[in-house]
């Protein structure tokens, strides 16, 4: 059997807010293969956000240990972490995120170009095609709507080709039919570039679309059907 793509053990992650100490994640362990979709899911507070960022380097764990591809994230500096991110790893947020100087293909050629890749450019517009978007590559993100916007951003965290890919509800903004068409495009990296996903969803219908299922509940792994299944 081979190495799991990202694994989890005993991660704790804990924060100083104005009200004192707060403890998100308690004890999560938890294993993810290869080229698989994962919907993670959960109340609102339960620590979905918290835990993709703490999957993808941007949130340091408290305690436990954190592996990417062979990486132990735990004990990786900033600047280790920060190229991990930009080889491997991508990341759509819900808020877009996009810069919003820059036309739809300087986003999606940004990290392309801070990587060293070569024909940035071409790149970046063929994934804007591959979203659907070729005929707004000179559009600014105020020109473009929602749905559009995701759609960028998405092909900005896949030009890279990345191994892992990390999405942070992103439907959230979005209509029923757009919801639709970006779900569509993320499962469809995964047989682009054999992208493994992780998706936070408050969308039951969408995270059942996904191999596997994971429920947080209060910072702690929630038994799920699929999870017994795999134990």
């Amino acid at each position: 059997m081979s190495d799991p793509l990202l694994s989890l053990q005993d991660v704790h992650l804990s924060l100083d807010g104005n009200a004192g100490r707060v403890d998100i994640l308690k004890g999560i362990s938890l294993d993810i293969k290869t080229n698989s979709t994962i919907g993670l899911v959960g109340p609102s507070g339960s620590g979905k956000s918290s835990l993709l960022m703490v999957m993808g380097g941007l949130e340091q764990a408290t305690s436990g240990r954190v592996n990417v591809l062979g990486h132990d994230l735990t004990a990786m500096d900033e600047d280790a972490l920060a190229k991990l991110r930009r080889d491997a790893v991508g990341v759509v947020f819900q808020s877009f995120h996009l810069i919003p100087t820059m036309t739809a293909l300087e986003n999606v050629a940004v990290p392309l170009e801070l990587a060293g890749a070569k024909a940035a450019f071409d790149r970046a517009a063929a994934e804007l095609e591959a979203v659907g978007l070729a005929h707004r590559t000179g559009h600014y993100p105020n020109q473009l709507s929602g749905g559009e916007q995701q759609g960028v951003a998405l092909a900005r965290a896949a030009a890279p080709r990345p191994k892992l890919l990390l999405a942070d509800e992103p439907t959230g903004n979005l209509d029923g039919e757009n919801g639709a068409a970006i779900m569509d495009l993320l499962f469809g990296l995964r047989d682009r570039h054999g992208s493994t996903l992780v998706m936070v969803t408050h969308a039951m219908d969408l995270a059942a679309k996904c191999d596997r299922v994971v429920r947080l509940n209060d910072g702690r792994l929630a038994q799920t059907p699929q999870m017994q299944a795999a134990q």
